[in-house]
């Protein structure tokens, strides 16, 4: 019996290219393996090969989605592929949106098993769980020791058509989906067995875990907004016209400080939007629909407030992972406290 067909998909960190600076790479495709795939082919133990790799840079594949969709597909198809393997991506926000969006589009237009594998806050594991086999990782390439015989054993049962067992049985993450099944005691029995536990203090497994939402207690509300200096923040991508820090459309890695200091207005020829999740026509001809900073100046002039603070931070939120958004909040929320602001508004899209 010949060996499972397997092409590979990576991003040009994994292809050994380089890092941010070259994040802006075309597709392109090499026979064989590359970086990630040497380790996935020892997983398969004979049974499957990579018989390619394509790479692709992240800003390249999300700022220019369609083409690049096309042109990864054609690449793939050349190689008659029985199975396709992306990432694994970690927690890298573009990385894994990009594995995403071209696993399910191969799944669609070849009709092929596919997989990937993400850290569960990974922007693309939201996006794509419900239509995709998605592996968990840990959140660095440090889990990759890990997460590859997770993957190889999972690739196999997939395209040899074997029956896929739980999500605590494989190591994927839950997609959502709910089987009959038949069980000795009936579902009265098990709940009642499971709080009797519950009150005891001791280990359960519940059947249908809840999702876990994060709670903010609001702060306490500021006593006197005519003396308050208030920060403006934004996940809407507001940056100087050029976006000089180039922070990223989607899945940003990372964030921009700026001086307004004396700006009493966002005109299209200073200011633009570099989010790639709306429309932003609007945004461009006038950033103050994003980040009010003209209101605030017509309120610091009337005294409803104390002081506009003369920066503002600024990122995309647009698939951006929540660990980075906790992350960056986390060091601006310091300077914003060093530098005496009472209030911050934070604007989104």
């Amino acid at each position: 019996m010949s060996k499972i067909r397997v092409v590979h998909y990576i991003n040009q960190f994994f292809a050994g290219i380089g890092g941010e600076e070259k994040a802006d790479v075309p597709p392109e495709v090499r026979e064989g393996v590359v970086g990630p795939g040497m380790a996935l082919n020892k997983a398969f133990k004979g049974e499957a090969e990579i018989v390619a790799t394509v790479i692709c840079g992240d800003s390249y594949f999300n700022e220019n989605l369609e083409e690049a969709k096309q042109k990864v597909l054609e690449m793939i198809k050349e190689y008659n592929p029985d199975l396709f393997i992306a990432g694994p991506a970690f927690n890298a926000g573009r990385y894994g949106t990009a594995c995403g969006t071209i696993a399910k589009f191969v799944k669609d237009e070849l009709n092929i098993p596919v997989l990937t594998a993400m850290y569960p806050e990974n922007p693309g594991v939201d996006m794509f769980k419900k239509d995709l086999y998605i592996i968990e990782t840990g959140n660095s390439a440090a889990a990759m020791r890990k997460a590859v015989p997770a993957m190889a054993k999972l690739a196999l049962k997939l395209v040899k058509g074997e029956e896929i067992g739980l999500p605590s049985e494989e190591g994927y993450i839950a997609r959502g989906v709910r089987k009959n099944i038949f069980l000795d005691k009936r579902g009265s029995e098990r709940a009642v067995e499971m709080l009797v536990k519950k009150l005891k203090g001791e280990k359960f497994v519940t059947e249908y875990p809840m999702p876990n939402f994060d709670n903010v207690p609001p702060n306490p509300a500021v006593k006197d907004m005519s003396k308050a200096k208030v920060a403006l923040v934004t996940s809407g991508g507001i940056v100087p016209k050029g976006n000089p820090d180039h922070i990223e459309s989607s899945s940003a890695s990372k964030y921009g400080k700026y001086d307004i200091d004396g700006v009493m207005d966002l005109t299209s020829e200073t200011y633009e939007t570099a989010h790639g999740g709306y429309d932003p026509v609007y945004a461009n001809e006038d950033a103050d629909r994003v980040l009010p900073v003209d209101v605030l100046r017509d309120l610091e002039k009337e005294g409803v407030i104390g002081k506009l603070h003369r920066y503002f931070y600024t990122t995309v939120g647009n698939g951006t992972s929540v660990a980075n958004a906790k992350k960056y909040a986390s060091e601006f929320a310091k300077e914003l406290v060093a530098d005496g602001v009472d209030a911050v508004i934070l604007t989104s899209t």
